[in-house]
């Protein structure tokens, strides 16, 4: 017996795939320095003590009942506040959208902007794509971005196809590269989506849109700063709907409090998309997260530490690849700015483990670290780039620091048992 075609056809997630070799060694009593999970070990990086407070006091308060379709008015206020104070985006709460998360607010996006057999413009690697232009029976542009654009997508790549697309997708700080937009490129692009938009406006077309999808951007290091178009371009606040909230700067993934915030005409159809769903963040969750935003001391405070502890982490993490590279190993990494994300190259292929088996794809290489090293990760084909991409993605939200040591010196002895 068969489902539909839509869901025949769904792909299955690599990540996944991985997971279930890691849990197949992790059986065998075997340790794994698990690094392939875009979430956080609560252990290592619990949410807030004050946002936890008041969600335990809002149930206290029987708030388990259901919340406004477009969130609770407190939350939207204070997000809007929030918005004002630190991106100095002026929003008013009826622009505001409430979700559980971001995945159903980026889902709504396209159900609300795209018709069926529209085309979307997203750039590889990046997160959950492909799956969401397949689930909306779209078509896909897909621009496979170079490493030295850090894997960022640049006007040069979009500009081709600026004419035949509906919606460009675009992510900063990238999952999962953790590497961000400069000023420039995404001023640049921004210009573009104006001026194609007054092109068709005079045509009488239907508007390009871009969802700018910014949960990473209070996680950023170093001099790295945060963009979006809005602020760069003012009059992309027509055309741009923006995917936020408190899953990674918060290390709240699983309290589900994510916001859409654009144009009204747009968020209005995304609520009404929504609400059939009820896709809606809990009550308790809500009223706690508007009260806990405006704790301005605490947050800050919050902010500062999850901040140093994750750039200890990335930067750790990147001088031990570029230790190895320097003693001649193939490996790199790009200098970490932004997320949760170290992006890493191994240059395998072709290379012939002491058993006199050699590595001949992307898969083998994954598999040969996982099970010589220990050490699992995300090779970027699982985001969309080529399948033959020798980049990948390691996680450090569930990174203890006593353990990189530890992961570098199995790593080099699985590095030296190939010729």
């Amino acid at each position: 017996m068969k489902t539909s075609k839509l869901a025949e056809g769904l792909k299955g997630s690599e990540i996944i795939k991985i997971a279930g070799e890691v849990n197949a060694l992790k059986e065998q009593g075997v340790v794994v320095y698990n690094q392939t999970i875009g979430d956080f070990d609560p252990n290592i990086f619990p949410i807030p003590n004050a946002l936890k407070e008041e969600i335990i006091k809002a149930y206290g308060n029987n708030h388990t009942n259901y919340p406004a379709a477009n969130g609770m008015e407190s939350l939207r206020v204070s997000v809007a506040n929030y918005l004002s104070e630190n991106l100095q985006l002026d929003y008013s709460k009826d622009e505001i959208l409430i979700s559980g998360g971001a995945r159903p607010l980026i889902y709504a996006i396209y159900q609300t902007i795209l018709d069926i057999n529209d085309t979307v413009l997203y750039p590889v690697p990046s997160w959950n794509n492909d799956a969401y232009t397949y689930l909306s029976r779209n078509n896909a542009v897909v621009v496979e971005t170079k490493a030295e654009n850090k894997f960022m997508p640049t006007v040069a790549d979009i500009e081709p196809h600026i004419e035949s697309v509906n919606l460009i997708a675009l992510c900063s700080p990238l999952n999962p590269t953790g590497t961000t937009f400069n000023k420039e490129t995404l001023f640049e692009i921004s210009e573009l989506v104006v001026k194609e938009n007054k092109r068709r406006t005079v045509n009488d077309e239907k508007p390009l849109y871009v969802l700018y999808d910014q949960i990473y951007w209070q996680l950023t290091y170093g001099e790295t700063v945060h963009y979006n178009p809005v602020e760069l371009v003012p009059e992309m606040r027509a055309y741009t709907i923006f995917v936020d909230g408190i899953s990674k700067a918060f290390a709240a993934t699983g309290v589900r409090v994510g916001w859409a915030f654009g144009p009204s005409h747009v968020i209005n159809k995304m609520k009404a998309m929504l609400s059939h769903i009820g896709a809606w963040s809990p009550k308790a969750e809500q009223l706690a997260t508007a009260t806990y935003l405006k704790q301005d001391a605490e947050v800050a405070d919050y902010l500062s530490n999850i901040k140093s502890e994750l750039n200890d982490r990335l930067v750790s993490f990147y001088k031990g690849f570029s230790a190895l590279q320097d003693k001649g190993f193939p490996v790199k990494a790009i200098e970490p700015e932004a997320a949760l994300y170290l992006t890493v190259q191994f240059d395998l292929i072709g290379k012939t483990n002491q058993d006199g088996s050699q590595l001949h794809t992307i898969q083998e290489v994954t598999s040969y670290l996982l099970n010589e090293a220990k050490l699992a990760i995300v090779p970027f084909y699982a985001f969309g780039a080529s399948t033959d991409s020798n980049w990948f993605r390691l996680s450090v939200g569930t990174a203890r620091t006593e353990d990189i040591e530890t992961i570098f010196e199995l790593l080099e002895a699985a590095l030296l048992k190939l010729s």
